[in-house]
């Protein structure tokens, strides 16, 4: 990236200071769509600029504005930052360093969407992150740049915080909102969805914490500047999270489409000792593996691209995994990880879940045998499509395409091969 776009602390040192950022373009953006656009407009141009979500699914951020019902209010704005996939910590830089660049992007979406009144849902372990950004959101307050007559309109936004309790469940959606809601954090029945019926079964719009980030370049610049970043279908930039057996783990910014082999190898410094990638999960621990190889490596990192290899790109939390890693060891955390986090509302990935972890644990532990192996993934695909949320899914990625791609690492827990 010739600069940076979301981490702008990186280019401009103290911009976590508001007057800093004020001297650099900060809040005209929101100050523009408040004065000079109608929220359609707003809705039209991010469409146009071809926003994805950045939490996980890549749904057009502009199209899931649009979806909220007519004429029906209050409207509420979630910015979810329960940032809890293994592997990805892209959200917290955001708010530690440039948090002010995401606080304007949320009041720009709850502008578009008619919101007078925004929530920021934080993970429990940000508990310390939250009172930081308290602070802030108290400061736009003195600044008039949150309440009442904004910009001499007769437009209000209020924005308040909730911190949760530590659940991996409260970063699905609708979770997250029975959360906020007081309520015990399990996923609703969908429909209706949030657009229609969300919190206090109001209309609600409910984005990540990159993807509000990625609203005031956008607006200040154009959405066709913005279009010109990235790939015709995966547009702008994006923070991928590297972490595994790389040189140089951390956050990357980069346009979409950038290949493995560049952000692994240029920006990553590559594996230590010269070893070989034995395996990359593309989306944190929830990821479908795909193998290391020279074809993998030149895929591009977007939404089209990793489906044609077996994978989703996810949060883009990209965990690579060396020759020396045993591919048997990596399925039975997370599966051990996902067992614990399943909020145990429905029977299969409660029970599915459970079982899956005992059996691999039987297997690691060097108890089981070969119809252990076939029956961790029967019971995988037991859970395959039968779960009320993506938690089931998420769960059975790693398990399934690990035996499918590396029987060999869990065979040799094995009888005679152990």
């Amino acid at each position: 990236m010739p600069e940076y776009i979301l981490l702008r602390h990186r280019d401009i040192p103290g911009i976590d200071d508001l007057d800093t950022y004020l001297e650099n373009d900060g809040f005209k953006a929101f100050e523009k769509v408040v004065t000079d656009q109608s929220p359609q407009e707003l809705i039209d141009s991010v469409k146009h600029s071809g926003l994805r979500g950045r939490g996980g699914a890549g749904f057009p951020t502009g199209v899931k504005w649009s979806f909220l019902t007519p004429g029906v209010f209050p409207r509420y704005v979630v910015a979810n930052a329960d940032e809890s996939e293994p592997g990805t910590f892209k959200d917290r830089e955001i708010m530690e360093k440039n948090p002010y660049q995401f606080l304007e992007g949320v009041a720009i979406c709850s502008y578009a969407a008619q919101a007078n009144t925004a929530y920021v849902y934080f993970r429990g372990e940000f508990w310390d992150l939250a009172q930081e950004i308290e602070k802030k959101i108290d400061l736009l307050y003195e600044r008039k740049l949150l309440g009442a007559g904004l910009f001499g309109t007769d437009y209000s936004l209020d924005i308040y915080l909730h911190v949760g309790a530590g659940a991996y469940i409260c970063g699905e959606e609708t979770a997250l909102l029975e959360s906020l809601e007081g309520k015990l954090g399990q996923p609703r029945l969908r429909p209706p969805f949030p657009a229609a019926e969300g919190l206090f079964a109001k209309p609600t719009v409910v984005n990540n914490v990159e993807t509000l980030a990625n609203l005031p370049p956008i607006v200040n610049r154009g959405a066709d500047w913005y279009r010109s970043i990235g790939t015709e279908k995966s547009t702008g930039p994006k923070i991928f999270c590297l972490s595994g057996n790389v040189e140089r783990p951390g956050n990357y910014e980069l346009p979409m489409g950038t290949t493995f082999r560049e952000l692994i190898y240029e920006h990553g410094g590559g594996i230590p000792e010269g070893r070989k990638i034995k395996a990359i999960m593309p989306a944190g621990a929830s990821s479908a593996m795909i193998l290391g190889t020279e074809e993998v490596l030149d895929t591009p990192m977007d939404y089209e691209s990793l489906p044609e290899i077996g994978s989703q790109l996810g949060s883009a939390s990209i965990i690579v995994l060396d020759e020396t890693v045993d591919i048997s060891w990596v399925t039975y955390k997370t599966s051990r990880f996902f067992k614990h986090e399943s909020c145990g509302k429905c029977t299969p990935c409660r029970e599915g879940t459970y079982w899956m972890y005992n059996v691999l644990k039987r297997v690691q532990g060097g108890g089981g045998d070969r119809h252990d192996v076939e029956l961790a993934d029967l019971v995988a695909h037991g859970i395959e499509g039968k779960a009320l949320c993506a938690l089931g899914e998420f769960a059975i990625m790693p398990v399934m395409s690990g035996i499918r791609l590396f029987r060999d690492d869990f065979e040799a827990h094995i009888g005679d091969e152990r």
